[in-house]
């Protein structure tokens, strides 16, 4: 299970152990890949290209970028993950990696639980 927290500007965020690094990811129910990451953890961590994907993005806009095949650690299990790394330090948790996930996002309260469901990964 992960909890996390709904901030004052209603962005659902989660602490991630990435690199030997604690981040914050927001859960993006609006982004349907795995994972969007910081450029700066490309050298970081061994990863593979898989070639090319389209990303859509808000407004309609539709973008080509290159993704790798990541290991990402993730509510306490290797996940095998399509990763795109972009500039900035923002991370994204798309909903592809949440298959196996029940969400609750609670608002009101400010609180996010991410708990796995099943055998479902």
């Amino acid at each position: 299970m992960i909890a996390g927290i709904v901030t004052d500007d209603d962005t659902p965020i989660v602490k991630l152990e990435i690199a030997g690094e604690t981040w914050t990811a927001i859960v993006d129910t609006g982004f349907n890949g795995d994972f969007e990451l910081p450029g700066a953890l490309q050298s970081m961590l061994p990863h593979e290209r898989m070639g090319q994907t389209f990303s859509n993005l808000a407004g309609g806009q539709q973008i080509l970028e290159d993704a790798f095949l990541v290991e990402v650690h993730f509510d306490g299990e290797p996940v095998l993950a399509e990763v795109t790394f972009v500039p900035g330090d923002q991370i994204l948790i798309g909903t592809r990696v949440l298959r196996g996930h029940r969400l609750e996002i609670d608002f009101p309260a400010q609180t996010l639980r991410l708990e796995r469901v099943g055998d479902a990964a």
